[in-house]
């Protein structure tokens, strides 16, 4: 299938400055009947990509002149891909982990293999799967979304059934099961195996172990540059605002319906346990994703290659956001071998738009952009971002002090503009409520910041950091010895460890 090789340029006046000053922003026609609501996507070894439609076809788009072919068709809600050396695809279904070959060199796919398929699914349609990731031995990790009340379960169950937490309302319609299970069940659930958990898979797919549990709806996973496996999930009950999370194996992250399928578990209803109990268990997240502001629904992680973007970018991770017309760089930092960051806003206040769930770099260096909407709000279709190798000024890295924040740019800062800097801290209440506001909110007096010799290091002394805060350190008035306005203009940075 070949469509005609047109593409709708975004474009702003031209005095308009930015993103797009920096930047191109341009739609990828979509093939004509498909709907454009992009699940999964990867590059292939010849450059082409790799992209899975929420209907269930895999698509190949060949950047080199637009065209698009069918490769296979018929997979369930496809929600992330690896390509393999092979030509291979390994997609994540929703009841499964399918390699998709094309064995007779037609180019589409004649075998579609089971690799994985030992978990439990109610037929509750918030079950969704999503992975797989790749670790640099070859294990694959995928991870498991958890069950909603607001719909019921199917009347045939695959897999073991728990009896914690819940009325049986198995086969029941949605508007028969709506009151019926919100009290019994907590808002979300994990009646059947090993939904809230990551799984690790030999590189085979034929061994699995428990890796860690108590997600909720992670809609993004995937290793860093530097081999951290990084999960972000959704803002909901037992998540006062969305996370990002180092995951470690036998780790605890924060939503307790996945503990009844915890080996050994005997502890009952893990809703009802103490809630401090619990908080005490859980793995603090390395960051957040403040409700709102920065995102409402993170989605996937991918490494910035060097070259795609500014010098200072290669080896970072962004990560896609549904909800905020913008992406979100991770910042890493590490004190006393903890790792945390401080989350920025990318490519806000330019034409990228909403829905920004999947995302993959060219062989050239274009990030390309899918989107998806499903009931929530979103957007359709593919966006293709490309550097135009013109320098920016932007926040490079940051490391926590003692007693404040050193922050790093890309180019040297004017020093009158110092004074126009500001910080802020909160905190989260952890609880089995949807969502949290704010808690302790604190403007901080700078009483000190200092500009290093070559004027791209600041240091901020704002007093004694304090563990699981978040601080908000707002640089929008900040400008280059050259006048040029920062893009990416907050950082959020999560205080896991406090340096001493």
């Amino acid at each position: 299938m070949k469509t005609a090789t047109f593409l709708t340029w975004i474009t702003l006046s031209a005095a308009s400055f930015g993103w797009t000053e920096h930047f191109t922003f341009e739609n990828i026609a979509t093939p004509p009947g498909m709907d454009p609501q992009v699940g999964a996507m990867d590059r292939m070894p010849d450059g082409r990509l790799a992209v899975a439609f929420h209907r269930g076809e895999v698509m190949f788009y060949n950047p080199a002149d637009g065209s698009w072919k069918l490769f296979a068709t018929g997979l369930q809600e496809p929600l992330g891909m690896l390509t393999e050396a092979d030509g291979s695809l390994l997609v994540m279904q929703r009841a499964e982990l399918t390699r998709l070959k094309d064995t007779d060199g037609d180019g589409s796919a004649d075998d579609y293999e089971t690799v994985f398929d030992d978990f439990g699914m109610s037929g509750n349609y918030h079950e969704f799967s999503y992975g797989p990731a790749r670790d640099a031995e070859g294990n694959l990790f995928i991870v498991l979304g958890i069950a909603s009340n607001g719909a019921p379960m199917a009347a045939e169950i695959r897999g073991e059934f728990s009896e914690i937490g819940q009325v049986d309302f198995k086969g029941m319609t949605t508007s028969e099961t709506w009151g019926k299970n919100r009290g019994p069940a907590g808002r979300m659930y994990a009646r059947v195996k090993w939904r809230g958990w990551v799984l690790k898979l030999s590189p085979d797919g034929k061994t699995m172990e428990p890796y860690a549990s108590g997600f909720r709806s992670p809609n993004g996973i995937g290793f860093d540059a530097k081999g951290r496996l990084l999960i972000t999930d959704n803002q909901g009950d037992w998540r006062p605002t969305s996370p990002l999370y180092d995951v470690r194996q036998g780790g605890f992250y924060g939503h307790p319906a996945s503990l009844v399928w915890k080996k050994g578990w005997n502890g009952g209803d893990p809703r009802l346990m103490d809630v401090a109990k619990l908080d005490a268990m859980q793995v603090t997240a390395a960051g957040y994703f403040p409700q709102g502001e920065l995102a409402n629904s993170p989605t996937w992680p991918v490494i910035i290659p060097k070259g795609a973007f500014s010098e200072g970018m290669a080896g970072q991770t962004v990560i896609g956001e549904m909800n905020q017309p913008n992406l979100v760089r991770v910042l890493d930092d590490e004190v006393d071998g903890v790792f945390q960051t401080a989350l920025v806003p990318m490519f806000d206040g330019s034409p990228l738009g909403i829905g920004n769930n999947r995302m993959v770099f060219g062989n050239d260096g274009s990030l390309y952009v899918g989107k998806t909407a499903l009931s929530w709000a979103g957007s359709k279709g593919m966006t293709k971002i490309k550097w135009n190798g013109k320098p920016f000024l932007s926040l490079e890295k940051i490391k926590a002090l003692p007693k404040g924040f050193a922050l790093r740019f890309s180019q040297p800062i004017d020093a009158n503009t110092l004074k126009t800097l500001s910080v802020k801290r909160h905190t989260y209440e952890y609880h089995q409520g949807y969502g949290a506001p704010k808690k302790n909110e604190e403007v901080l007096e700078i009483t000190g910041a200092k500009l290093s010799d070559d004027g791209m290091m600041v240091t901020l002394d704002v007093g004694v950091l304090k563990e699981k805060y978040l601080y908000l350190i707002d640089m929008t008035g900040l400008l280059s010895k050259e006048g040029g306005k920062i893009l990416g203009a907050k950082a959020w940075y999560h205080v896991v460890k406090a340096p001493k």
